[in-house]
């Protein structure tokens, strides 16, 4: 009898409690479909310029599903691989096939290879294609080229993870309603806590980057202090945003509850996995994911160097999240004082 009761309190207690019922019956289902949607989309095929390239090869390469941009001169080939608009560029010079690859992703850069080497056997070619990268190099790792997406994202899911907690432990124990009961306004609390967490996330992802670029050797191409800028601007978007959700939970087990919806998603739609291989409906949904824009500025500063100017755009975005971010919690404490 204790044990069936003790087992009917149990079930009661659940079926009261909606957000873990939808936790445990609807997260894995969501996430499961995200990626069904992710792995299962389409294939990726190579952005391949070529200069002055014979007809026979060219449509040997479109055979092989490559994409192939056809340019007047070496330079506007160059420039456009610069730009990131392709993943090589393939002319025939004076001693043979000439091919300069954009280098940043690895298994990117085999693949070419190998298409490129199948679609010379095939046209009778012996001559061994000259290979040169505009980043990285032969030598350069899968790690590495999708190390400066997980930096981001442990910075952006431990910041989350302690800043929801933590504020809602101030809300619990009774402090933040004491704090409310005094003259001082939403936005003064907020910015307090913002800058008392802040401390801690900016020793968080400076430890995270100088560890990674220094102690475990992950490449690096631009300049550490970008990368310390864009890691803390995306520690900031995980604190604003933490605080933010932890104002809808009542317990710290809720505040596990958001990690399926708002952190899988942003690993998903962050850089780990190939964005072109999804559906391009499904890719705009990266826009909307602050992680993405972290990524983006990190791989671009680790692996191909780039300066201000090439991920200025990222910058503004998260700063914008963060803002957002900030501004809702001002709101969401309406909730806990009457004004």
């Amino acid at each position: 009898m204790r044990i069936r009761a003790l087992a009917i309190r149990i079930i009661l207690q659940f079926i009261k409690d909606k957000r873990t019922l939808a936790l445990l019956f609807l997260a894995p289902l969501l996430v499961l479909s995200l990626m069904k949607l992710v792995f299962d989309g389409q294939a990726i095929s190579p952005d391949i310029g070529t200069v002055d390239l014979p007809e026979a090869y060219i449509g040997g390469l479109s055979n092989a599903n490559a994409a192939i941009i056809e340019y007047d001169s070496a330079d506007e080939a160059q420039q456009a691989l610069r730009e990131n608009n392709l993943d090589a560029v393939i002319q025939i010079g004076a001693n043979g096939p000439a091919i300069t690859l954009e280098g940043s992703d690895p298994s990117m850069n085999k693949a070419i290879l190998l298409l490129i080497q199948n679609t010379l056997q095939a046209k009778a070619s012996s001559i061994a294609p000259a290979v040169t990268y505009l980043h990285g190099g032969p030598d350069m790792a899968p790690f590495d080229s999708f190390g400066p997406v997980l930096i981001g994202f442990f910075s952006f899911f431990f910041v989350f993870l302690l800043a929801g907690v933590s504020f809602l432990r101030e809300r619990t124990s009774g402090t933040l309603e004491r704090l409310l009961a005094s003259p001082i306004r939403r936005s003064e609390v907020v910015l307090g806590y913002l800058a008392g967490f802040g401390l801690f996330t900016l020793v968080q992802s400076m430890l995270i980057a100088w560890y990674s670029i220094h102690v475990l050797g992950m490449y690096m191409a631009g300049q550490i202090g970008y990368v310390l800028l864009i890691n803390l601007l995306l520690s900031l978007t995980a604190l604003t945003l933490g605080t933010l959700l932890s104002s809808f939970a009542s317990n710290e087990f809720q505040i596990i509850q958001f990690i399926p919806i708002v952190i899988v998603p942003q690993a998903f739609f962050s850089g780990l996995f190939n964005l072109d291989a999804m559906n391009p409906w499904l890719q705009k949904i990266s826009n909307a994911m602050p992680l993405f824009y972290g990524a983006d500025a990190m791989q671009g500063i680790m692996i191909r160097g780039e300066g201000w100017s090439d991920f200025q755009i990222d910058v503004y975005v998260l700063i914008g999240f963060s803002l957002l971010f900030a501004l809702l919690n001002v709101l969401a404490l309406k909730k806990h004082r009457r004004m």
